[in-house]
């Protein structure tokens, strides 16, 4: 037992403090920049990367998959400088302004992001794959100033009353090519200010507004850089990571973000394809891959594999849902030098909250890992709301600097995941091992996880309900090998209605984004609910397992 004052003891193996009920970091405390000292996420990240590497010029920061594109860090900084003088000087953007993105993931995105957090205009990046009125809920949100999308994608932002910028154009090109002959002007960002929105489905099926400060990034970062630092060898072979997740995601502007700051190299694709991510592996020399579940079954079940050398993996970061130790332990038997490392977080903590670290910590399937630096926790009860102690499970809440400020424009959702103290309430059903392991057991929010995708089931519900042969419907998720999970619709018809299931599918996928498609269908008499209306999932899932084994 840790003594850290007269009155507090904390357990040194598992970080858990049995006076305040609060679990403590076991990672080493990270200082910070002082709060009050003005500093930007892309200052900060171009700080710590002229400390870390002597060769700008031969480093190169970012591959294009497909076409083999490069760009070094020196060619990457007059890139970021050139853009965000001419967005300051020729289309006028300044602090505060909020941009709004829909793209691929292209090499023109990191730019954009670093450019536009350098001059303290907060990024917001959707999903290109969303339909138009999705994304006219997510602008209601933000409140844009200017939106930047492709040629394929600007057509979804016909009702924006905004300037538009197509990143795929050559104006787009010279504007990061060319440095005119005004100098950018320095512009003051502080570390509380917004740095990015981020979108994120609620139980509620609307979607909320993240909002993350430069401070979260910031604080994320440093962590990060402590623990690079820590074990930085002689002469380190180059990590060359592949990011699938796309760059408008949490993890994937946290990976993107991550790479600049340690020097890394980055492998971008466009589009996301098994096969074509192999090729990637074996042609870049991939090191370091993160991953979903379902991409770990892949690897170990798909004879597509056997086709390339992957020999350079060295780690994959898997996240997004539990790994279960059988697909670990079918992954290791086919990939036995590669290491598996996993995480958690949520785009309300900027992406991290625990994480294994090292050989040694690897080894623990099952677990997402320890907290990160300067992070707390505690397991509250979902009944009586007593934190509990390790081994036992409940909500977990989390407290440290990379939690978000609130959700934009919507104070009633920011107050009830926010608590008074700064813990935020993360809905997930988790428990901590006696040294300080995190497991993750179920979700309280009754979010389905499609690949890395969260499908809130209210939004599919409303719809349902909205077609004229539904007189009621439940959507709940079902489990999937590939996907992890699929929503399965329970449909209750109206009176005399022949509607099949083809219909309803069709009917839901005319109005969605292709990953919140309903993808299984049963008709019942009625949906069972509780007293007070709520619908009984739990009782649908279980029937859901008798429905598979009677062929729907």
């Amino acid at each position: 037992m840790e003594e850290t004052n007269s009155h507090h003891s904390i357990f040194q193996k598992s970080g858990f403090c049995p006076q305040t009920k609060i679990f403590h970091s076991l990672r080493p405390p990270v200082p910070l920049p002082p709060e009050n000292l003005p500093l930007s996420t892309a200052s900060y990240v171009f700080s710590l990367l002229r400390t870390s590497s002597s060769s700008l010029d031969n480093t190169t920061v970012l591959i294009d998959a497909s076409t083999g594109r490069r760009i070094s860090y020196s060619q990457f900084i007059h890139h970021v400088e050139a853009l965000a003088a001419s967005l300051q000087s020729t289309i006028g953007l300044s602090r505060g302004d909020v941009a709004f993105i829909l793209s691929p993931s292209s090499l023109q995105i990191p730019i954009l992001y670093f450019s536009l957090l350098s001059l303290g205009v907060v990024i917001s990046p959707a999903n290109p794959a969303s339909t138009t009125s999705e994304i006219s809920r997510q602008i209601d949100l933000s409140k844009p100033a200017i939106a930047f999308a492709t040629s394929a994608t600007a057509q979804k932002l016909s009702a924006f009353s905004h300037r538009i910028i197509l990143i795929d154009s050559p104006d787009f090109h010279s504007m990061m090519t060319t440095v005119g002959r005004r100098k950018i002007k320095q512009v003051v960002v502080n570390q509380s200010d917004s740095a990015a929105i981020l979108y994120s489905s609620g139980t509620t099926g609307r979607v909320k507004g993240v909002l993350l400060t430069h401070r979260n990034f910031i604080a994320l970062l440093a962590g990060l850089y402590a623990i690079r630092a820590e074990v930085v060898e002689e002469n380190p072979a180059p990590s060359i990571s592949l990011i699938t997740v796309p760059l408008f995601h949490v993890f994937g502007l946290f990976m993107c973000v991550r790479a600049v700051a340690l020097t890394e190299t980055i492998v971008l694709m466009e589009r996301f394809d098994f096969e074509g991510m192999l090729r990637a592996v074996e042609t870049y020399r991939i090191t370091y891959m993160p991953v979903s579940p379902p991409l770990m079954l892949a690897f170990a079940k798909s004879d597509v594999v056997k086709k390339y050398d992957l020999s350079s993996l060295q780690l994959l970061g898997c996240g997004g849902a539990p790994l279960g130790k059988e697909v670990a332990d079918k992954f290791l038997a086919r990939f036995p030098n590669v290491e598996i490392t996993q995480g958690y977080g949520l785009t309300e903590s900027t992406g991290g909250a625990a994480r294994l670290f090292g050989p040694e910590e690897y080894k623990r399937y099952g677990s997402v890992g320890r907290l990160t630096e300067n992070m707390e926790a505690k397991i509250i009860d979902p009944v009586t709301g007593e934190a509990l102690p390790p081994g036992q499970q409940g909500e977990l809440w989390l407290r440290g600097p990379t939690i978000m400020r609130g959700y934009v424009g919507d104070n009633e959702a920011t107050a009830s995941t926010l608590h008074p103290e700064g813990w935020l309430k993360t809905g997930d059903l988790c428990y901590f091992d006696s040294d300080g392991y995190l497991f993750i057991v179920d979700r309280l929010k009754e979010l389905i996880k499609y690949k890395a995708y969260q499908v809130p089931p209210a939004e599919l519900e409303h719809l349902l309900q909205s077609h004229p042969e539904i007189a009621d419907a439940a959507v709940i998720p079902y489990p999937n090998e590939e996907a992890g999970q699929i929503p399965m619709a329970f449909i209750v018809r109206k009176a005399g209605s022949n509607l099949n299931e083809a219909e309803v599918m069709d009917f839901v996928a005319k109005q969605v984004a292709p990953y919140k498609k309903i993808r299984r269908v049963a008709f019942i008499n009625t949906i069972p609910r509780s007293s007070a209306g709520k619908i009984s999932r739990r009782e649908l899932i279980d029937r859901s397992v008798s429905y598979a084994s009677a062929k729907l």
